[in-house]
Parts: C-alpha cells; sequence; structure tokens
C-alpha cells in the first residue's frame, strides 16, 4: 500500500458520503465512569504534544488514514454494517480520554460497551471535482481525527455507478501504519458477507486498550537506574541533549516559528532490485539494515556527519494476540553509526547489525517514560520529537496483492513540523519512498539528492558490475 497524502490517492468526483459516531452514543460516553486502564506512554505523550503546540498558536493534523475502492454497485446500507463491525472489533476505537489540558493532570480513560456504538450517516451531496473534493475530506478530517477531541474517527465514502471509494481517517493515537495496511482487505471482506448474508467468523482480536495498561505497568517498574535509562541519557548526551534531528542541512531557523511542510513520495526501485538488495543484505539482517546503513553513509556525503544518531522505530506487537489489533504500536531504538570518507557498505551493514543486536530491546519501554525519569524538560514544539527512516515490508499483510487494482493507499497528514520523516515500505512491486520534511529550498535539495543517492545504493548493489 503506498503511503501518500489525501491530494495524490487518484481521488475521483462523485456523491460524498460521511459516517460519524452517532449522537445518541456521544450521549451515552458522556456519561461513562471512568475506565482505569491508563494510556499508553506514546497516546499521553502525542496529545499533550498537541495541546502544547496548539497553546503555542498553531494547529497542527496529525491523522492517519486509508483509501481503497469496493467495486460496485455497492449497497451502502451493507458497507455502513461492515464499517461498524469492523469499529467494533478494536476497542481503542471506541475509547476516549477526558483531560482539562492543565499542567499534570491525569487523563482519565473511557470506553463504550460495543453495544453503544453506532454510526450516522450523512449525504453529503456531489462533487464533480477531484481538488474539491480533496479539500473537503481533508478539511472534514483535520476537524473530526484531532487529537484534542473525541470521537476522532471518520469515514466517508464517494458514490459512482461503478462503485465506491472509501476513505477512514483517524487521529494517529489510535493507529499505527501496520493498522492501516489491514483496514481495506478486512472491510472488504464484511461487506462482501454482509451482500451474501452471511457472518465472518473471527477470532477475538486483542484490544490496544489492554496492551495499553499492560505495557505501562511494565515501564513504571524502572527508575533513574536502570540499565535502558542509562543508554538514553548517553545517547542524548551525545546528540547535544536533545532528541535527533536528520543530520543534514534542512534551512530551518532553530529557535524560529515551526514551518509548513512538504510531501516526497515515489517509487524508489522495481521489485527485481528490491529482491536483489534483500538477498544483498540479508547476511546482515535484511533490508532494514541495508537502508539504515546506506543512510548512515548518505549523509556522511551530504552533510559530513562522522556519526549518524537516529532512533529507529520497531513495531512492540510482541504476542500474537495484538497481531490483528489496532493501535499504536511502536517503540523506537537509538543507534549510533560512526562513518568515516574510508568506510565501505558492508561495513556499515555489520556495524548497523551490531548497534541494533544491542539497543533493540530499547524499543520496547516508551520513549516518553525514559525522558521522565531522565527529567529533562522536552517541552514539545513539534509534532516530532525526532527524525525516522522507517523500514516496513508489507507483502505479508492479507490482501496486499489486490491494493493496486483496489486503488489502496495509506494516508499521510503533511502539515507542519521542524523534522524530516522517512518511510521505506516493500511492496509486491518494489520499495516505495515517502517522506514529509520543511518545506525549504535547502530540505528539498537534499532530500532529493538522499533519495537519489538511496536509489544508487539499492540499486548498486543489486545490479553489480561484472
Amino acid at each position: 500500500m503506498r503511503m501518500t497524502d489525501i491530494q495524490r490517492c487518484e481521488i475521483r468526483p462523485g456523491r460524498l458520503v460521511e459516517w460519524t459516531l452517532s449522537p445518541r452514543t456521544l450521549d451515552i460516553a458522556a456519561s461513562l465512569p471512568e475506565d482505569t486502564r491508563p494510556p499508553a506512554y506514546i497516546q499521553e505523550s502525542h496529545i499533550r504534544t498537541a495541546r502544547s503546540v496548539r497553546e503555542g498558536g498553531l494547529s497542527v493534523p496529525t491523522w492517519l488514514g486509508t483509501a481503497f475502492d469496493i467495486p460496485g454497485p455497492v449497497d451502502l446500507d451493507v458497507l455502513q454494517e461492515a464499517l461498524r463491525a469492523w469499529t467494533l472489533r478494536h476497542e481503542t476505537l471506541r475509547s476516549g480520554f477526558r483531560w482539562s489540558g492543565a499542567a499534570g493532570d491525569p487523563m482519565r480513560r473511557f470506553t463504550l460497551d460495543a453495544d453503544a456504538v453506532f454510526l450516522h450517516r450523512e449525504d453529503v451531496g456531489d462533487f464533480p471535482e477531484a481538488s474539491g473534493l480533496a479539500r473537503r475530506l481533508q478539511d472534514r478530517f483535520d476537524h473530526v481525527a484531532d487529537a484534542l477531541h473525541w470521537p476522532n474517527l471518520i469515514y466517508a465514502a464517494v458514490v459512482r455507478d461503478d462503485g465506491v471509494s472509501v476513505y477512514m481517517a483517524f487521529d494517529h493515537s489510535n493507529v499505527d501504519a501496520y493498522s492501516i495496511y489491514r483496514i481495506p482487505a478486512e472491510i472488504d471482506e464484511l461487506y462482501t458477507a454482509g451482500v451474501e448474508g452471511r457472518t465472518v467468523p473471527r477470532p477475538p482480536v486483542g484490544s490496544y486498550v489492554d496492551f495499553c495498561e499492560a505495557e505501562r505497568a511494565n515501564a513504571d517498574r524502572i527508575d533513574g537506574s536502570h540499565d535502558i535509562v542509562a543508554r538514553w541519557r548517553e545517547f542524548i548526551r551525545r546528540c547535544g541533549g536533545r532528541l535527533p534531528s536528520f543530520p543534514v542541512d534542512l534551512g530551518v531557523e532553530p529557535g524560529g516559528a515551526l514551518p509548513e511542510q512538504r510531501l516526497l513520495r515515489e517509487p524508489l526501485v522495481d521489485a527485481a532490485d528490491a529482491a536483489a538488495f534483500e538477498a544483498y543484505c540479508r547476511p546482515y539482517g535484511g533490508s532494514l539494515i541495508g537502508v539504515l546503513a546506506a543512510t548512515a553513509l548518505i549523509v556522511h556525503e551530504i552533510g559530513g556527519a562522522p556519526v549518524y544518531r537516529t532512533v529507529v522505530p520497531f513495531h512492540t506487537r510482541s504476542r500474537s494476540q495484538w497481531s490483528q489489533s489496532v493501535g499504536w504500536y511502536v517503540g523506537g531504538a537509538p543507534i549510533e553509526i560512526p562513518v568515516t570518507g574510508a568506510q565501505d557498505f558492508p561495513g556499515t551493514l555489520r556495524t548497523v547489525r551490531a548497534e541494533l543486536q544491542a539497543n533493540r530491546r530499547l524499543s520496547r519501554m516508551p520513549v516518553d517514560r525514559v525522558l521522565r525519569l531522565l527529567g529533562t524538560d522536552f517541552r514539545p514544539t513539534s509534532p516530532d520529537l525526532y527524525s525516522i527512516v522507517s523500514y516496513v515490508d508489507a507483502r505479508d499483510v492479507p490482501g496486499s496483492g489486490r491494493w493496486p487494482d483496489r486503488t489502496a493507499y495509506a494516508l499521510l497528514r503533511v502539515s507542519y513540523g521542524d523534522q524530516m520523516c522517512a518511510w521505506v515500505t516493500r511492496l509486491p512491486e518494489g520499495l516505495w519512498f515517502a517522506s514529509r520534511y520543511p518545506d525549504t529550498d535547502m530540505a528539498h535539495k537534499n532530500l532529493r539528492l538522499y533519495v537519489e543517492r538511496l536509489r544508487d545504493i539499492v540499486t548498486g548493489v543489486a545490479r553489480p558490475r561484472s
């Protein structure tokens, strides 16, 4: 599933229909007692960051979503029930927080029972132009899928004679990329079963709300003397007292206003080159190692950094019960990769492998918990605490082979931020690159150079000269 923004997901004109949680459901939620299961540290950090940035005068949308087609004609009543049935599977989507927003105030969870969740459908009207429809969808998603409000999900369908295009958006606090990747096949399965008048047998899906409670309890067992905290303390010290940014010039003025961001997304290499690159990197640990090693060499070329320091995202779905669960199952591991002008690619691969072997376990401890124990005042001024380069192989996700036929995309909201965040995704058709970064001339020049050099390195090992 290619990652893109709402403007570039092949939107076509049609009649727009929207679903949100019903007024009846909202009334029930308003009177619910507290659910004692706490937010995950990553959820709390995300929501408090959104509050801090907004108090600074800027609203920064942070939703993720998906777009995909269902061939038609489509029965909207059956589609609505499929959307509701899918929502009920995932407890986090019917769970929210009450919070005054005052400094230090706790966030209190509430959770609806499944039988209290209903969808409200609104027929918005016809949109004869794709550009106007894209603006409408983005504006609505920004308003509804908001970190500081609940409910923060919205579903939409653009209806045409030949089928519908489905769009679904969620604040990031409830979903990660893997959650998004699974949606098209699951909705399609539920819709098809509804049309055929049968039910879909589904095993129980693990609750992200339960995971939040368990992860937080584990994180709260450590204190400032723990070796994980010591490792992060030293890493941040070597980063100059802050979490790492992408070590090339992005043209961002220190202490200035949070810049608007820009999206760069394109194919990186085809399936044959992706397979050859994986085969080359497999003795060292695979394509993730290769992408990080290549990045370390490239940022040294562009900016001269002698050491590439970054936080590598890893999923935290450590048990099978979480494998089909919707939630934000992501942690981060700090790594440091020394690079010199004489460093070759195999040597850098070995260095990255050793760093990840030593530090991957740190990703199981939420970064926000570590920062609290360090006593460091990271008052957030940006939705991104640090820069990332992520790699995901999505080929085994159910339904991935049908993504091109269903015009399926993972949607990323590009708004404001001073960090460069990049995602390299292995798809059946090859490697896909997407990045959001500050919209400056210098950042555009250096990101363009980074992508070109990354492609050169991948193809260089995939097609060795005789």
